[in-house]
């Protein structure tokens, strides 16, 4: 199964619908917060969206939890769980869910990583990014062996050096 993953697009709709486009085979689509769209906006047909600290309305929901297959997702933005000082409340979070992937936006930065065998990716910011300074959204490749997190930048190129693969 593959996950486009983009978060923090901060009024881009084009965009958004161009990153789409690019990667048109991908199983889903999620989007992390921080759109500041309106839920009917047509780039969100088919997308999992959850609000974040600069989307006003209640179009959105907090967080989104769905499993496929035998993958749980657990999607949030990350504010309410502190996400730019710590990532203790958004770890215990995925646990208390007991989430294969959490996904998360918020800090602008791309990472990811492995927590007591819960996957979190952050796929920075599609617009604003701090960390790299290329905006970036990710593809999560599942399979029954393992979890790979690879980062593009807003053309489908490949970020360097940024690519993990997790062990399920």
């Amino acid at each position: 199964m593959k996950v486009l993953i983009m978060s923090d697009s901060h009024g881009w709709e084009d965009e958004v619908r161009d990153v789409i486009e690019i990667n048109s085979e991908v199983d889903m689509i999620i989007h992390c917060g921080d759109s500041e769209l309106d839920r009917d906006s047509s780039v969100f047909r088919n997308v999992l969206v959850v609000k974040g600290n600069c989307d006003f309305g209640g179009d959105f929901p907090e967080e989104v939890y769905e499993t496929i297959d035998d993958v749980s997702f657990y999607v949030t933005h990350g504010h309410l769980y502190n996400v730019k000082m710590t990532l203790e409340r958004i770890t215990y979070r995925g646990e208390e869910k007991n989430a294969t992937i959490v996904c998360f936006g918020h800090t602008h930065i791309a990472t990811c990583f492995q927590q007591n065998g819960v996957v979190y990716i952050n796929p920075g910011s599609l617009r604003l990014p701090v960390r790299p300074k290329e905006q970036t959204y990710c593809i999560c490749d599942v399979t029954n062996e393992s979890i790979t997190v690879q980062y593009f930048n807003r053309e489908g190129i490949e970020v360097s050096d940024f690519k993990k693969t997790f062990i399920r």
